[in-house]
């Protein structure tokens, strides 16, 4: 086609003269930026009825001819860069040299190229309005015969498309279809964008979220570690410092013998109650363990001085380190490892269990069992941890600073129980001894001025009975030791059946041979152990009890043949043992403390730490466990307990002093007989009331208690009681027991609980622990 041909206007049908397409004649006077051949032609189109459609690709097609006129505009002076412009050259003047071409040369070159570009340009434009005008043609002539609605709908869409009926789409329609999928690419890319940046927001927000509720849980559990008040014995300053001692073995009426001058003088000092009662079972390291956690024996898992774990499948034997001395057979966390956590320094001397190396954490100083150390190299150590330097003395290292708990354990006295009985003249000089070293550590403490400023704390495990050839269960003659497959404790037995099935039998058998003997009692772990017993909920209990008689012993025939030594006269050892009931008067622990964190009246009497209600005289009967030194000890120190079975906190209540009128009488040795061996001094025992039984087994008959230690004595026993009628006084009976202590436990029990159900730290230390 010919120029002149390319600018003639179509000649358009009668019937296409109405239609909004049909296009006005112009003149040669055309923009080379309009699709109209003439600017009359722009005109006349511009105010001729369009669309959205045409008037937006109006305007994208003058915005592409711009940008190509503006890229060849670009092109053309790339072209001519550096091509010997007519423009001064300062080197030339300055140096008389031409770098690059002459003008001369370059003034034609350049001329050339510009006149090439122009026509290149025209002849582009001369197409494309060609092309316009071909385009133009067909949709006029196609809307002439009808086809303007589907050609309004894809103009009014703004593009025409391959297979319309307008034929095929120009280039500009390309493009417009490019840039539409240009545009549908970068929503899903901004789409997938948003997305991302969504997710990673959730993810913040979860992590900030459970971060805050660690933090809350944290907080809730953490209780501010009290501010540590310094002491001044004129000398250094001592933080809150404590002596913890136990006298292994040490009855509470061995201070009735009148051979512990010192211990006596102590507690006119102090403050103390008339006794503590031990853990069942009252055996050595089950009480230790429980005084260094006041955890009840079944919930630290040491439940014997000899067992057997059935999910370790190993024995654990107190005198053996290799069988007893692993992490894994100690639960609960003892007070050495707990002050140590919280930045107390710690110093232990043969405590048991110190050597197991509890939770990683070791006392700062350790001593190791030695069975022969003497008792005044025993004050020695714990003076000279006492002179070491303390947080006064900048110069100190910090691993030779004082510790502020020490304690220490001294095996004396259970030694000579053992070897010789708790009524033998050697056992009271071992007393009388002890007694000694005892008065030489507060000798000490007296010339250092620290009797004001350390707190001691002397307590005991368990007490001390006599044994006798005369009071001996032959163990052969009651059951068939084939069917049982390991055994547990001394001189109490758990017994553990090779075969599950016979242990109700070998039940029966025990428990009819209880009631011919009369010497023993027979309990199964899981249906009638006592409570008072706490011994129940652990694996590591034998299934099967036999709990002899207090003074009586369980013995094989490959130990002790008991029906031989009567005949050749024999004796048995040892002379003295313990593990009995620990309510059984012979089985009395001692607790003794004094000091800063003690400030009362000289010669306090502390009512027992625990009050219960006699079961059958509503009478109320108190008592002292061990449970309770664990808090007392950390109070001491301004240590946040770790939960415990024990509820009481310092500072104690005294209700009055020591008196021969509050001192209880010294309790009898057992009797050879087994009917005697089940009795107890007449002043603590009502011999009228009957003993209830139960029935947790079918068919059997067992007494709950086959001894009245912890009874309460009528008040006609009672020396000084005034006499009573037989109407109960006001505050007697049930209400008597309900007084300002026992209520204050209870309430304080109640907030324990209410604190560990809600996650937070005790504050008593109370909590129903894991067994």
């Amino acid at each position: 086609m010919t120029p002149a041909a390319d600018m003639t206007s179509p000649t358009l049908s009668p019937g296409a003269e109405a239609s909004f397409l049909t296009p006005s004649n112009g003149n040669d006077d055309r923009s080379i930026h309009s699709e109209q051949d003439t600017d009359s032609e722009d005109d006349s189109v511009l105010g001729a009825a369009r669309t959205s459609s045409d008037i937006r690709e109006h305007d994208r097609k003058v915005l592409l001819d711009e940008e190509e006129l503006d890229q060849m505009l670009t092109e053309n002076r790339l072209g001519r860069r550096g091509s010997g412009l007519a423009l001064p050259n300062p080197f030339k003047k300055m140096m008389g040299k031409t770098y690059g071409k002459g003008s001369a040369e370059s003034g034609p070159s350049s001329e050339s190229l510009s006149n090439n570009a122009s026509s290149e340009e025209k002849e582009r434009r001369r197409q494309r309005r060609a092309r316009r005008k071909d385009k133009k043609d067909r949709l006029v002539e196609a809307a002439a015969h009808g086809e303007d609605r589907g050609l309004m709908y894809e103009m009014e869409e703004g593009f025409l498309k391959e297979g319309s009926a307008t034929g095929e789409s120009s280039n500009t329609d390309d493009l417009s279809d490019i840039d539409k999928h240009e545009h549908s690419g970068n929503d899903k890319s901004k789409r997938r964008k948003y997305g991302r940046m969504c997710y990673i927001s959730v993810l913040i927000l979860l992590a900030f979220a459970l971060l805050a509720l660690g933090a809350w849980k944290l907080s809730m559990g953490r209780r501010k570690i009290p501010v540590q008040t310094m002491f001044n014995n004129g000398t250094a300053l001592f933080a809150p410092t404590t002596i913890l001692i136990s006298l292994d073995g040490f009855r509470a009426d061995f201070l009735q013998r009148g051979i512990t001058p010192r211990l006596n003088s102590f507690i006119a000092e102090g403050i103390s109650p008339v006794y503590m009662l031990p853990s069942f079972p009252s055996v050595t390291f089950p009480n230790h363990y429980t005084l260094a956690t006041g955890l009840y024996p079944e919930s630290h898992g040491i439940v014997g001085n000899t067992f057997w774990d059935p999910a370790l499948k190993r024995e654990f034997y107190y005198t053996d380190p290799s069988r007893s001395m692993q992490p894994e057979w100690w639960g609960g966390e003892p007070i050495w490892v707990t002050a140590e956590k919280q930045g107390i320094r710690t110093a232990i001397h043969m405590w048991p269990g110190s050597e197991a190396h509890i939770l990683d954490l070791e006392p700062s100083f350790l001593d190791t069992f030695k069975s022969k150390e003497p008792l005044l190299g025993k004050v020695d150590r714990v003076l000279e941890l006492l002179d070491k330097p303390g947080q006064e003395d900048e110069s100190a290292l910090i691993a030779d600073m004082r510790p502020q708990l020490i304690a220490a354990y001294v095996p004396n006295v259970d030694s000579a129980g053992h070897k010789y009985g708790p009524n033998s003249t050697e056992m009271r000089a071992t007393i009388s001894s002890v007694d000694k070293m005892l008065d030489q550590l507060f000798i000490g403490l007296e010339d250092r001025n620290l009797t004001e400023v350390v707190n001691v704390v002397i307590v005991s495990d368990h007490g001390m009975a006599t044994t006798s050839t005369d009071r001996l269960i032959q163990l052969d003659d009651l059951i068939d030791l084939n069917l049982i497959e390991h055994t547990d404790g001394w001189p109490l037995y758990g017994l553990r059946p090779k075969l599950a099935d016979d242990l109700m039998p070998l039940y029966d058998k025990l428990t009819a041979a209880a009631k011919e003997h009369g010497s023993f009692d027979v309990y199964l772990r899981d249906t009638n152990m006592p409570e008072r017993y706490h011994f129940s909920k652990n694996e590591r209990i034998a299934p099967l009890w036999i709990v002899p008689n207090t003074g009586w012993a369980i013995v094989t025939k490959e130990e002790f043949n008991v029906a031989t030594a009567k005949a050749e006269g024999t004796e048995y050892h040892p002379k003295g043992l313990h593990g009995y009931d620990h309510e059984n008067p012979l089985m009395r622990a001692i607790f003794i403390a004094r000091g800063p964190a003690f400030p009362h009246s000289p010669n306090s009497r502390v009512d027992p730490f625990r009050k219960f209600l006699h079961p059958y005289l509503s009478l109320p009967l108190t008592r002292v466990e061990n449970i309770e030194v664990y808090n007392i000890v950390c109070d001491s120190l301004n240590l946040i307990p770790q939960p415990n079975n024990g509820t009481l906190r310092l500072p104690l209540k005294p209700v009055g002093t020591h008196s021969s009128e509050t001192t209880p009488e010294e309790p009898m040795d057992p009797l050879p007989s087994a009917a005697s061996s089940t009795s107890v001094p007449t002043s603590t025992v009502d011999p009228s009331i009957d003993r209830p039984v139960v029935s947790d087994v079918p068919g059997i008959d067992r007494p709950v208690i086959s001894q009245g230690p912890t009874e309460t004595p009528t008040t006609s026993n009672v020396p000084g009681a005034p006499e009573t009628t037989g109407e109960p006084e006001a505050g007697g009976g049930f209400w008597d027991a309900l007084d300002g202590d026992y209520l204050a436990g209870k309430l304080e029990e109640f907030r324990n609980w209410l604190g560990g159900f809600f996650g937070g730290s005790n504050t008593a230390g109370q909590k129903e622990v894991d067994k």
